[in-house]
């Protein structure tokens, strides 16, 4: 594919993922011929140590900051990406894609927009490291590593677990969890999603079977949200998988799958 022909991907990371734990993905996807980045959220270190030194840059910025964020950096690019995030990351492509910014989108395990309803115990398990204290709404929280293994590496390994964890986690702004926890009781809610966009471009969502942090049903109901809708949207169950499939030994997999996928929407 000439490079002028190279349609630009963005990668979207998550709470508690350093936007640098995208770079095999951003390597497979340039060798695929696309032309891929993974900028951070608004605040985050170019690295992880810079992030993890200065908590305080990303303490209370919200799903609105992010979103628009995101789609200034999208704006900048000679064609509309395809956007690619996972966890409150695929929450965010939801909206960019709904709201135009983006060609097509592809949310990973991700958090729950409004009008989703099932509560699984072990969401709530995660949430509840943030959410106990009402205080940590404007302040940035990081993840214990035993926290991390139940959110995230409930599927692999205590020591890959162990390794994902000093690799690539950084605090992480807890507002984002907060507006999500209250969602369905908030009129403006900022995980509001436009899923009746007939205009839109093809959207694929995925769930990971064993994941804890985003359980099945959550991703099923979010998928049920787009019902209204005649635009493509499909969804794809990797079903031995758990929160940190986009990082673990089993990444090549899930990146393929998407590949994959975009080939057969012509993208």
């Amino acid at each position: 594919m000439p490079d002028t022909l190279r349609t630009p991907v963005v990668f979207i990371h998550g709470l508690w993922l350093h936007s640098s734990s995208w770079a095999p993905w951003v390597d497979l996807f340039n060798a695929s011929g696309y032309d891929a980045m993974a900028p951070g959220w608004p605040g985050d270190g170019d690295t992880v140590g810079d992030t993890r030194a200065n908590p305080d840059a990303v303490a209370d910025v919200g799903v609105d900051e992010v979103t628009d964020h995101y789609a200034k950096v999208m704006a900048s690019l000679p064609a509309k990406p395809i956007v690619i995030g996972h966890s409150f990351g695929g929450l965010i492509v939801e909206k960019l894609l709904g709201e135009g910014h983006a060609a097509a989108g592809v949310a990973i395990d991700a958090a729950p927009i409004k009008g989703v309803l099932p509560l699984p115990i072990s969401a709530l398990r995660v949430a509840f490291a943030v959410l106990r204290n009402p205080g940590n709404i404007d302040a940035a929280i990081s993840l214990t590593p035993e926290q991390f293994h139940y959110g995230f590496g409930n599927a692999i390994t205590e020591a890959e677990s162990a390794e994902l964890y000093g690799k690539w986690t950084i605090p992480s702004p807890a507002r984002p969890l907060f507006q999500a926890a209250t969602a369905n009781i908030n009129p403006h809610a900022e995980t509001r999603v436009a899923t009746d966009n007939e205009e839109r471009g093809p959207l694929l969502l995925t769930m990971g079977g064993m994941d804890h942090t985003v359980p099945e049903a959550i991703t099923k109901s979010t998928y049920k949200q787009y019902r209204k809708s005649e635009a493509v949207t499909d969804i794809k169950e990797f079903a031995d998988r758990g929160h940190s499939l986009t990082i673990d030994h089993g990444w090549r997999e899930v990146a393929d799958s998407i590949l994959g996928w975009l080939e057969e929407k012509g993208l």
